[in-house]
């Protein structure tokens, strides 16, 4: 499949899934904040959850499993060798190196996702408080960071934290190595001199129009890895580009990534978390300009929303938990309530849980639909107008993440 998102709303023909296993349970309440979680999740419960976003996404496009991308890498001895001696130098354990080479693709991209066990073969080890040697992935089912298709490219997220680093390198090797897509990666490390203060992850990066990226700034992709994009895109020297960038808070930690306060929903409207989006506050919407390999403009903008108005995208703002209440409103962005993933224009889907922000959604012109409508059959969503697609949702959000979070897409049909 040849990788081209053009937008965030253009009709799903593609996406990126990981469905969550055994890593998700590997860790207790006392290495949940370091496994970025501020609570625990029960497996059993979340991966019920999580079969019906795949189950509703399997329906209408074409999707793909990590595991099943890495398990195609790590076939290939020529991938799979440098593969884990990049994994092993990263993680500083080149003591494992041989040992997972032994293994069978299957059990190493198993291992590579839970993590591998630390043995108990030395004092050192015996004493040790750690369970794991290499730490299983806690956060790859918000498949969504790691790895951002912008236009025919795919930008590797240069992660913020630690425990997150492996995702990168793995998502690198499947479109560099595997034999599914067809795509040129970047990736802010592979600059000659790179700056290690450079992140970006893929909840703050929003494709609005071919001309227009809007990007978080906050406490996951900081100024430097915005840096990287406004040189890649000057390298490009395309005609005309814009960049939107919206200063986030970095407290309380569900406003992680842009996308948990702002996504698109279609031509004529957007899901905000009133707050912060569209009250005056401290947080600035910077706007810059690259225009034939060089920065014209850079300008600070009254907000998001007037920015993208001047540039032709005149946006209705629905309003996560509702216009009436802010403890509604915080309880509901809190639990990802403003976190859509577009199917199709005016076709979006989201947690059934957030209800006040369903019922904008309703009063804004979005039918309603449960998920299983569509996965059984009982409706069929290109016979759908505007809608709004719900999951259920007890579980998973506990992570820290919606629908939006757990999708990568690789190519969207393009607008008309």
């Amino acid at each position: 499949m040849k990788i081209d998102v053009r937008s965030e709303i253009g009709e799903l023909e593609g996406v990126i899934l990981h469905t969550p296993g055994p890593e998700v349970e590997n860790m207790t309440p006392q290495n949940a904040e370091r496994a970025l979680y501020s609570d625990i999740l029960n497996l059993s419960v979340a991966n019920k959850e999580y079969a019906q976003l795949a189950d509703l996404l399997n329906t209408i496009t074409q999707t793909y499993q990590v595991r099943d991308l890495l398990e195609s890498v790590l076939d290939e001895p020529a991938a799979k060798t440098p593969l884990v001696l990049q994994i092993c130098e990263a993680e500083n354990c080149l003591d494992l190196c041989d040992d997972l080479l032994a293994l069978p693709a299957k059990t190493l991209a198993r291992q590579l996702i839970e993590g591998v066990v630390q043995p108990r073969d030395n004092l050192t080890r015996f004493l040790s408080k750690e369970r794991f040697c290499l730490p299983p992935l806690h956060n790859f089912f918000f498949t969504r960071d790691a790895a951002m298709a912008i236009m025919d490219e795919v930008l590797i997220g240069r992660m913020a934290k630690p425990v997150r680093y492996r995702e990168s390198i793995i998502m690198e090797a499947i479109f560099n190595c595997g034999p599914r897509f067809s795509v040129n990666t970047v990736n802010p490390l592979a600059q000659k001199h790179p700056d290690t203060a450079a992140t970006v992850e893929g909840g703050d990066v929003l494709v609005a129009r071919e001309d227009i990226l809007v990007i978080g700034n906050g406490s996951r992709t900081s100024t430097q890895g915005i840096d990287f994009i406004i040189e890649r895109l000057k390298s490009q020297k395309d005609s005309q580009r814009h960049l939107l960038i919206q200063e986030l808070p970095h407290r309380p930690e569900s406003f992680i990534h842009l996308d948990m306060v702002f996504t698109f929903l279609d031509h004529s409207h957007c899901m905000v978390f009133e707050p912060l989006m569209l009250r005056p506050n401290k947080y600035q919407t910077i706007h810059i300009v690259i225009k034939n390999g060089r920065v014209t403009t850079i300008r600070e903008e009254k907000g998001l929303l007037d920015a993208l108005r001047h540039l032709g995208m005149d946006l209705t703002p629905v309003c996560c938990g509702g216009k009436e209440d802010l403890w509604i409103q915080e309880r509901e962005q809190w639990h990802s309530g403003a976190n859509f993933f577009a199917l199709a224009p005016g076709k979006v889907v989201g947690y059934a849980r957030n209800v006040h922000t369903m019922e904008e959604m309703d009063k804004n012109g979005f039918a309603i639909i449960p998920a299983d409508d569509i996965i059984t059959g009982r409706r069929q969503l290109a016979e759908l107008g505007r809608c709004a697609v719900t999951l259920e949702g007890s579980e998973l959000p506990r992570g820290g993440g919606g629908a939006r979070c757990m999708t990568m897409p690789i190519r969207r049909r393009p607008m008309a």
